[in-house]
């Protein structure tokens, strides 16, 4: 994040998208709002700006008004700023000067001139300009003329906010500090400059590091012990923080905070420390002597340190369970450059609870060995020779046990936080069968990728296609798709699946070796009222075609055969009496371009897939009702889920009405 003071030396940001506020304790509540801005700036190909004050404005305005108590000072809230991950955070010097801006020159010489938004989001009440003259109505008025959207936080986000903000401030002076750290997101902090004190904690033998609060606005919560996290240089230490007046030893008018930070004997004098108040311990006290308050002190330190532990004890607690086992599971054919290559980004994955398998098809090449001498913690799996795509899994997956399955292609680099925002939806909905991660190329990292995109789909007639690909054309990535939504088939490169489903709806189809088996497996799901999702929060990057390039004619072959494969087993009798030959006629059509082209092979291929399609018909008529039968096992509604599947043709609307955008599309 790039930290800005001064207005005159500001850059010339790239299409930004810009809020405004205090964003004291930047809670819970402004977490929603930097995501609103995070997520527009990506739609907008541009950068987030957070505008700050400092001082705060009410302290201008009001010089004699003492009655202003800030969760956090500028430095903690820049932190938590960086934190969040804002790409830009201005902060602007507050004056009387400033503050007496008309509302045109607010506007002209402040927001044009500094910062020439292309998207402002703002709450319902924002007033700004001398005398508040400025509102959101004011800010749209003059939108043409800036060539800026205005984007409204609505009222009900503003309450929340004030309500947060207001209970937060409530629990810290009630020392419940439980309460604001739920509220806050985050620990409330203390950040200070350690300065010399009178060292009797030292002749006690409790030596603290006084504290010097360089904002006095800064609300500090009342007299007593606290457990906290100390930290020192980018180390965090244990601590027992004392705030008070020293009772024990003599009249102190003014409060003190001082930590004692355990297992530690550095000079620190001079250093900034930021404490974590991760609990309350008791009020503060008067003893009447020095030993008294000695052995209240090594009792003290035994809560705290159980406080602490308890704290570590919960905090995995909740992330054991909020992390459910997930298998990671490639399929290797021979691929040992791409396990070389890619194993090294996935197991840096910061999830907790995962394991990495590879399941190998009877390579021929040296992964076994690689596996075995560069990656032992990697789970080798032997299924003797080559199976496919679909049956290789089938019988891999029969030897792995975990909540979740991830199937991913050996050609995939994942990011390092590419499961928890997944695992973290399927948990907090049951209703999520299947779900992928946003998929980008890996050799154009800000264009999606052909297999899966951001999450398939699939027409009437049975054709898929991708938001963000269709047929051959792949759109550059903007974070036009950046929502978590429901799609109709996840792609098989990155497949997350709940494990028990995966069995109990049949698996894959074996018999289709490689590809659209992952369509052919979320259409049962779906068909079970299940839903399939894309959580681009997710990210990786796929190289395809690592296997067989996209127009092979191996996989051309497959494509073709498998979609009427598909078709059979999943559409209504009624509808493929006249979606069978209209698919044929298509798919005749699709071999004299490939014809034009001059690829003789493809055009081979599709003849090749019609002529082993016919002789299958009965089985696959026989095979519905097994379908069925696995789909009612495991069905959660009586009618199918029909999210993601276009009313009209997708072939229609690429090559007759020339849409080549999935925004283009008419999807309803």
């Amino acid at each position: 994040m790039n930290v800005y003071h001064d207005l005159n030396n500001l850059p010339a940001f790239n299409n930004a998208v810009i809020t405004i506020g205090s964003f004291d304790g930047v809670h819970q509540g402004h977490q929603k709002i930097l995501e609103q801005v995070k997520a527009l700036s990506k739609v907008k190909n541009g950068e987030s700006v957070v505008i700050t004050f400092h001082p705060h404005p009410r302290l201008v305005i009001y010089p004699n008004d003492t009655s202003l108590q800030l969760i956090t000072t500028i430095e903690e809230k820049i932190a938590l700023l960086r934190k969040y991950e804002v790409d830009n955070l201005v902060v602007v010097p507050f004056s009387k000067t400033f503050s007496q801006l008309k509302a045109d020159e607010y506007i002209e010489q402040f927001l044009l001139d500094k910062f020439h938004p292309v998207a402002i989001v703002i709450g319902y009440d924002h007033h700004f300009g001398a005398n508040r003259q400025g509102d959101i109505n004011y800010l749209r008025w003059y939108a043409e003329i800036g060539q800026y959207e205005v984007h409204e936080i609505s009222k009900q986000e503003i309450d929340e906010l004030a309500i947060s903000s207001s209970k937060i401030r409530k629990a810290l002076l009630s020392s419940q500090i439980k309460k604001a750290t739920q509220l806050l997101g985050h620990y409330f902090t203390l950040t200070g400059t350690v300065v010399h004190g009178q060292k009797i904690g030292t002749k006690i033998g409790f030596p603290t590091a006084n504290l010097e609060i360089n904002d006095a606005h800064k609300l500090i919560p009342p007299d007593g012990i606290y457990a906290v996290y100390v930290h020192h240089q980018q180390q965090r230490y244990k601590g027992m923080l004392y705030i008070g007046k020293r009772p024990s030893v003599g009249k102190e008018l003014t409060r003190t905070i001082e930590v004692n930070i355990f297992n530690f004997s550095k000079n620190i004098y001079g250093d900034k420390l930021t404490l974590e108040l991760v609990d309350f311990v008791r009020e503060d006290q008067k003893f009447e002597s020095l030993d008294q308050l000695s052995q209240q002190l090594k009792l003290d330190e035994k809560h705290t340190i159980d406080c602490l532990q308890y704290e570590e004890s919960l905090t995995e607690t909740v992330m054991t369970a909020r992390q459910p086992e997930v298998a990671v599971v490639i399929l290797n054919y021979n691929g040992k450059y791409y396990l070389e290559q890619f194993l090294p980004s996935l197991l840096k994955t910061t999830y907790a609870n995962y394991k990495v398998y590879v399941a190998d098809n009877g390579s021929s090449d040296t992964s076994q060995d690689l596996i075995q001498t560069q990656f032992p913690e990697v789970i080798w799996v032997d299924l003797k020779e080559n199976h496919g795509f679909a049956q290789g899994y089938n019988l891999a997956l029969q030897q792995v046990k975990s909540d979740y399955y991830v199937l991913l292609n050996s050609d995939v680099e994942v990011t390092p936080n590419w499961i928890a925002p997944i695992i973290e939806l399927m948990e907090r909905d049951r209703t999520v069968a299947a779900c992928q991660p946003k998929i980008l190329s890996f050799h154009q990292k800000n264009h999606f990728e052909y297999a899966g995109a951001a999450g398939g789909w699939l027409d009437y007639l049975g054709y898929p296609f991708c938001k963000g690909r269709i047929f051959q054309k792949v759109e550059r990535d903007k974070g036009q798709y950046d929502t978590t939504q429901e799609i109709f088939w996840a792609s098989g490169a990155a497949m997350f699946i709940r494990a028990n489903l995966f069995h109990d709806i049949g698996g894959f189809d074996g018999s289709y070796f490689a590809h659209l088996e992952e369509i052919d497996l979320c259409w049962r799901l779906k068909r079970a009222g299940y839903k399939i999702m894309v959580r681009p929060k997710s990210v990786v990057y796929h190289v395809g075609g690592g296997t067989l390039s996209y127009e092979n004619p191996q996989k051309t072959y497959l494509n073709f055969r498998n979609s009427l494969f598909t078709l059979v087993k999943n559409e209504s009798i009624s509808k493929l009496i006249w979606l069978i030959p209209l698919r044929l006629l298509l798919d005749g059509l699709a071999g004299v371009m490939f014809l034009m082209k001059g690829q003789f092979k493809n055009t081979g291929a599709i003849v090749k897939a019609h002529w082993h399609f016919f002789p299958k018909i009965i089985a696959l008529l026989a095979q519905r009702k097994i379908v069925l039968e696995y789909i009612e096992k495991t069905s959660i509604s009586k009618a199918p889920n029909q999210t993601a599947q276009l009313k009209g043709s997708i072939v229609w609307q690429y090559y007759i009405q020339r849409k080549r955008y999935f925004k283009n599309l008419t999807t309803k």
